[in-house]
């Protein structure tokens, strides 16, 4: 699966009483398949994932499914702290034809990764690569300021064939640079359109729908009215491209360096509430016009520094730029008064 562009991370939104709005997130969802978004990432971070049920989590896998263009690479967020959990969540998202999976250090590991214990680390790998070894789905992996995959284990898992990339929200472009230069031999072939985008799997099964046809009147007998039926789907077209391991930078502030250092996209908080701020970057890098990519990176700074100060906060800039944002789940909070009037200044030269 080709990891290319910009990819969503959708905020997950609420009732005022902590129920799931699925309908709002559904609306959300077909929204930001207008927008020249090649991906969503459903229940990243910034989806507060752990505050859900895995009922909950269920219906809204089930829910941006069902609302996504086919087109939109989907990527499950479905870390658990046992395999078997993940890899049940992972059975489920492989039957709505997710593409992807993406996977985290399990809480109960959290800050012990980086100690002088091995015995850490080794049931690290073993939590990843079991995954990655029994998932129906490629893997990819999560790692953020709280939950750093170390450097040296990400080289290692990458070479697993299973582990399609990296999403890191907190390496900085020289990390991302090391990770992909200690990985360079890895080449895969993936499937892309004629154009060069990904091919997900709700594209192959459309594509592989039988197609329509036209009745004619002459078969209905007496009537005088002929039937007729959507034309037939044009067939989908593919063909193939060499990728190396591929790395989404998850850091607002240094998209622009990231994808300088080999990044292959971007998948930021900030890109829920500006997503076409957020494309704006890398369509500038992608032609190479590096003055205008300075200029957009500068733009989106001050606000997805306060926006992404926690999920409470990047839902209001949702509400300000269209799409529902809603209150985060307790115990997290909204943001204050103070802190939602800078949003709006900020967020007014970044409506769209």
């Amino acid at each position: 699966m080709l990891l290319e562009g910009l990819h969503i991370p959708l905020t997950t939104p609420f009732h005022p009483d902590g129920r799931l709005n699925l309908p709002k997130l559904a609306a959300n969802v077909v929204r930001y398949s207008k927008s020249p978004a090649a991906g969503l990432v459903v229940l990243g971070a910034s989806g507060e994932p752990t505050l859900l049920t895995d009922e909950e989590t269920r219906d809204v896998l089930r829910t941006v499914a069902q609302s996504a263009a086919p087109e939109n690479v989907l990527i499950a967020g479905i870390s658990r702290d046992s395999v078997r959990a993940t890899l049940a969540l992972a059975e489920f998202a492989s039957e709505l034809f997710y593409d992807a999976i993406l996977v985290g250090i399990p809480s109960l590991l959290v800050g012990t990764i980086h100690s002088e214990s091995n015995r850490n680390r080794t049931e690290l790998m073993f939590y990843l690569q079991t995954i990655a070894d029994r998932s129906p789905l490629p893997v990819v992996l999560f790692s953020d300021r709280d939950r750093r995959i170390p450097i040296d284990a990400t080289v290692e898992l990458a070479a697993h064939p299973n582990i399609l990339g990296l999403l890191d929200g907190a390496a900085s472009p020289s990390e991302i640079e090391a990770i992909l230069r200690r990985t360079a031999t890895i080449k895969r072939e993936v499937t892309v359109t004629t154009v060069f985008r990904a091919v997900t799997a709700r594209m192959r099964i459309a594509a592989g729908r039988a197609p329509a046809t036209l009745v004619s009147a002459a078969s209905l007998g007496a009537s005088a009215t002929a039937a007729a039926e959507t034309p037939p789907t044009p067939p989908l077209r593919t063909r193939t491209k060499t990728i190396g391991f591929q790395v989404l930078a998850g850091d607002t502030q240094a998209i622009l360096e990231s994808l300088r250092a080999g990044a292959t996209g971007a998948a930021s908080a900030f890109a829920a509430c500006a997503p076409q701020a957020c494309y704006e970057v890398f369509a500038a890098w992608k032609d190479d016009d590096q003055p205008l990519a300075e200029e957009k990176q500068t733009r989106l700074c001050a606000a997805a520094r306060l926006a992404e100060a926690g999920p409470g906060n990047l839902k209001y800039a949702c509400d300000l730029n269209g799409y529902f944002g809603g209150r985060p789940r307790l115990p997290l909070l909204p943001p204050t008064g103070s802190q939602r009037a800078a949003l709006e200044q900020l967020m007014k030269q970044l409506r769209n």
